[in-house]
């Protein structure tokens, strides 16, 4: 397995990274992404909620069945915690259900290991997560109690960026499926406290930041900013087939290598250097899983 210096996509195919503002949903982007390229094959890489703002990663074309093989993590959040009060939602924009006075900054720093390292985190009862078959923010908005299961997930870090009075800013570096309210939350309980989360910025996904990103106004105006989809896979292998290899493979036939190294996920090239898609590699036999074209 090696890597090849030049792969093409065809125009159709794009990575596309946006700085999502306020207000704009996750489908607003991918909306407007789909729109400026003109395909409704558009689809993201983690969600974000309407009121939090940065990055986020969309491919479209046929390069959305490669949505699932792109390095999402770490994830890089720039979290705004307000003490003093928990709210339904976790966050700013829910109703206030519990007050109590702020901590010190020494209670807090206190705190952080334990939300630090491989954690069962139960989520937001104004999540995605279903119940019974339901969403659970459908449930919550309907004035029905939910009870969640923790999840397993997992914390790498916290940077403390600022601290005033009844708030912190921090930097938090997480894994995929970590909510940073919830993380809000769990603070303002462990320091006898209250907390929600009243701003985030989601900086970095994987390999990308959002310094790379397109801004909103300028999606709106038209420019995408389109990238050769195969930058959201760059951390992945490659296999170059041979021109025999790359008709079978064309076809969803496997191809047997001289090799007994295996992988998940290859991104597999022709002779030439173009793309034919993704595979997976196992004892020796390549297994294409999403073929281009």
């Amino acid at each position: 397995m090696g890597r090849q210096a030049t792969m093409r996509a065809t125009s159709t195919d794009a990575l596309v990274l946006v700085d999502k503002p306020a207000g704009v949903t996750s489908f607003d982007v991918v909306r407007q992404v789909g729109r400026v390229l003109g395909t409704r094959r558009v689809g993201h890489a983690g969600t974000l909620d309407p009121f939090a703002t940065g990055l986020l990663v969309v491919m479209s074309g046929v390069a959305t069945r490669c949505i699932r093989f792109v390095s999402t993590e770490p994830k890089v959040y720039l979290a705004t915690i307000s003490f003093g009060s928990e709210r339904d939602t976790d966050d700013v924009t829910g109703q206030v259900t519990r007050e109590a006075p702020p901590p010190t900054r020494e209670a807090v720093m206190a705190a952080l290991p334990q939300l630090t390292g491989v954690l069962d985190q139960v989520p937001p009862a104004y999540s995605a997560k279903k119940v019974d078959g339901q969403r659970a923010y459908a449930l919550a908005r309907g004035g029905s109690a939910v009870t969640l299961e923790p999840s397993r997930v997992t914390v790498h870090q916290w940077e403390e960026v600022a601290w005033s009075e009844g708030q912190l800013v921090a930097r938090v570096t997480c894994g995929t499926g970590t909510y940073i309210r919830a993380l809000a939350r769990d603070l303002g309980r462990l320091t006898g406290s209250a907390a929600h989360l009243s701003t985030l910025r989601r900086e970095r996904s994987g390999p990308f930041h959002v310094d790379e990103a397109t801004p909103w106004e300028m999606l709106r105006q038209g420019e995408a900013g389109a990238r050769d989809p195969l930058d959201a896979l760059r951390e992945l292998p490659v296999v170059t087939l041979e021109p025999a290899e790359a008709v079978r493979a064309r076809h969803g036939a496997t191809v047997g290598r001289p090799t007994s190294q295996n992988a998940p996920a290859v991104v597999l090239c022709g002779p030439d250097g173009e793309w034919l898609g993704i595979a997976r590699v196992s004892s020796g036999v390549v297994y294409p899983v999403v073929i281009h074209g």
